[in-house]
């Protein structure tokens, strides 16, 4: 019995210290022993995985996550599952997806989502052509084919709006993500993200790109967001995942190869060595100036309203321009200011 309640006390002293050591941290008040649980927090993309997550992946397999009494669970999307209508529910709390104006338009139709975080600084989204027929300038689109996914007229429509080029300038054709057109003549120029090194590949090293932020329509890419409910009443576990995912994404700058390896592990139908020069050149977009100036994850508020004031001008919103404030929140990157890493 008296080495019962020596182990018993023992226990009780392990215990009290490791509550003394939160209260001196601030995440406990002083004198309490109450142990924070760790939560599931659901990521819910808008296409399947792949190195646009290679930071959260990295945070998850160091234990950042696990440091922040997080669980983190990446949930994939596709061409069936709307991420956004899926996170407005409540289903799931944070998402992710792959243009900003998607933010734009879901608060454009009263959906209560908001971004906190953007996860690319400028969108990687080009133009390219080969120097047969350069496009090395947005007016070099005249009299060109120019071959975009469906999906991308409204970009296309956004550049030609911006350096008054009409439709009947150019010609569009409409193909898929391969670079077959362009190599075979339909097409003189082809469009896709530029951090998408293995398709771009068969373009070869004298590839001409024109990027879309370049040529002055400024979109954010990989935006995170989540509920105004959320927002206002877990804001404490938005700032705890924004930490995490901050630390994360700065070891795979630092440690890319190593980065992807965790990447590997969580999706093993990825090919190593794509995904690092991937993961390279997406990171180019991951951190600039801005970053090292204001932390992993920062936006600039006056770039969304550009956004919108663009996007209204090309009749984009049925149900009239949102709100710069229902579509952005800085709450989350303000709490986190001093722990987001500031490299660039």
């Amino acid at each position: 019995m008296r080495q019962l309640t020596r182990i018993r006390r023992r226990a009780l002293l392990k215990s009290g210290a490791a509550a003394t050591g939160f209260a001196a941290a601030g995440l406990l008040p002083a004198g309490g022993f109450a142990q924070a649980k760790t939560q599931t927090v659901n990521l819910q993309l808008g296409w399947l995985a792949g190195n646009n997550q290679v930071g959260e992946v990295a945070a998850k397999h160091l234990g950042y996550f696990e440091e922040e009494k997080l669980n983190l669970a990446i949930q994939p999307g596709g061409p069936s599952i709307d991420g956004v209508a899926i996170v407005a529910s409540g289903r799931h709390e944070i998402g992710q997806v792959s243009s900003s104006p998607s933010l734009m338009l879901a608060a454009s139709q009263k959906i209560p989502v908001m971004c906190f975080a953007t996860g690319l600084q400028q969108h990687p989204y080009a133009y390219f052509s080969l120097p047969k027929k350069p496009v090395r300038a947005p007016r070099d689109l005249i009299g060109k084919k120019v071959g975009i996914q469906a999906t991308a007229k409204v970009l296309l429509n956004a550049l030609m709006k911006k350096h008054n080029i009409a439709e009947k300038d150019l010609e569009i054709v409409i193909i898929g993500s391969e670079m077959t057109p362009i190599l075979t003549g339909q097409t003189d120029v082809v469009s896709g993200w530029i951090t998408n090194t293995t398709t771009l590949k068969p373009l070869g090293p004298d590839r001409i790109d024109l990027r879309l932020w370049d040529a002055g329509v400024r979109l954010y890419a990989l935006p995170y967001y989540a509920t105004k409910d959320t927002i206002e009443k877990k804001a404490d576990m938005l700032a705890a995942y924004t930490r995490a995912a901050s630390r994360g994404w700065e070891y795979a700058l630092n440690n890319p190869e190593k980065a992807v390896d965790f990447l590997i592990k969580e999706y093993p139908n990825l090919k190593h060595d794509d995904e690092v020069e991937g993961t390279k050149e997406l990171l180019k977009f991951a951190f600039n100036a801005n970053t090292h100036a204001n932390g992993w994850g920062a936006f600039d508020p006056a770039v969304w309203q550009e956004q919108i004031n663009l996007y209204d001008d090309l009749k984009q919103f049925s149900a009239g321009a949102p709100k710069l404030d229902d579509v952005i929140t800085t709450r989350i990157l303000d709490a986190t200011k001093a722990q987001r890493a500031k490299v660039g």
